[in-house]
C-alpha cells in the first residue's frame, strides 16, 4: 500500500522545533507541499529552505492566522492537510494554577484549533475534500496530578474534532485527533531525568521505550492518505500502549 501525498498542501503549526519540526519534514519527505507555521523560527538549514516554506503565525490571533491561510493558499491554490500541532504545557495543582496561564492553555491548545480549523474549512470545502488533524493526549484519556489545564484543554480538543468531523463530512472532510504518550522533549525533559524516573514512567508502556516524533508522524501521514478516507471524528492512540493494563511492566520481567 502507498501512500501517495506528492504535491498535497500541508499546513503544519507550531513547527518551528520539537515533535511539530519533524512531521513538517517527514510530510515534505513524502513530496507534500508543506507550510511550516510557528511564532518564530530558528536559522533555518539549507535543506529545510528548499522543501518547506516558513510563515509566522499566532494560532491565538484570529488576524494572524487568516492571513497565514490566505498566504499559503495564494502560494498554493489550496490546503489539503491541516495539522493542528501547536500547544503549550501548564503544569501546576489546580490550587496554584494562575487565572492567566489556564487562559493561555486553553487559548492556545483549544483556541489555536479552533481558529485555524475555522479559517481552512472554507478552502477545504471548496475543493470537497480535504485532512484536519489535531494534537490531543494521552492526557485527555488519563490526566495525571497538576495536569488540570493541559489535560482539559486536550479533551476539550477531542469534543471539538468529533464536532467538526460531522460538521464538514458533507464536504469529505476528515477531521481526527491522535493522543501520543511519551515523547521526550524539550517542554516535558522525559530523557534528562534521573534514571529511576525514568524506569517509572517507561513501566506505565506495554512497549517499553521513549516515544519518537516519528512514530507520530507514521500515523499523521496515514490519517493525511487517501487509504484514511472512511476514518473521521477519531481519537488515535499512539501511546505505546501505555496503561493498556494496569501493569504493563510485568510482561517485561520488571
Amino acid at each position: 500500500m502507498e501512500l501517495d501525498l506528492r504535491d498535497r498542501v500541508v499546513v503544519v503549526t507550531g513547527a518551528a522545533r520539537g515533535i511539530g519540526a519533524v512531521l513538517a519534514q517527514r510530510f515534505a519527505d513524502e513530496g507534500a507541499r508543506v507550510t511550516a507555521l510557528d511564532l518564530a523560527f530558528p536559522e533555518r538549514s539549507p535543506a529545510a529552505a528548499t522543501t518547506i516554506r516558513q510563515g509566522l503565525c499566532d494560532v491565538t490571533d484570529p488576524d494572524s492566522v487568516q492571513s497565514a491561510v490566505e498566504a499559503v493558499v495564494q502560494e498554493h491554490g489550496t490546503i489539503d492537510v491541516l495539522v493542528n500541532n501547536a500547544g503549550i504545557n501548564v503544569e501546576a495543582p489546580v490550587a496554584e494554577i494562575p487565572w492567566e496561564s489556564w487562559r493561555a492553555c486553553f487559548d492556545v491548545n483549544v483556541g489555536g484549533v479552533f481558529l485555524m480549523s475555522r479559517a481552512v474549512a472554507p478552502v477545504m470545502q471548496a475543493a470537497g475534500r480535504g485532512r484536519i488533524i489535531n494534537a490531543a493526549s494521552f492526557a485527555a484519556i488519563v490526566p495525571s496530578v497538576a495536569s488540570a489545564a493541559y489535560a482539559s484543554s486536550k479533551a476539550a480538543v477531542v469534543q471539538l474534532t468529533r464536532v467538526l468531523a460531522s460538521e464538514l463530512g458533507p464536504w469529505d472532510i476528515t477531521v481526527n485527533s491522535y493522543a501520543p504518550g511519551m515523547v521526550p522533549t524539550a517542554m516535558n525533559g522525559f530523557a534528562e531525568m534521573p534514571a529511576e524516573q525514568q524506569d517509572r514512567l517507561l513501566d506505565t508502556l506495554s512497549l517499553r521505550r521513549w516515544e519518537s516524533a516519528d512514530d507520530v508522524a507514521d500515523l499523521l501521514i496515514f490519517l493525511a492518505s487517501d487509504q484514511a478516507s472512511y476514518i473521521t471524528g477519531a481519537l488515535l492512540d499512539v501511546s505505546g500502549g501505555k496503561l493498556a493494563t494496569q501493569i504493563p511492566a510485568r510482561a517485561h520481567g520488571r
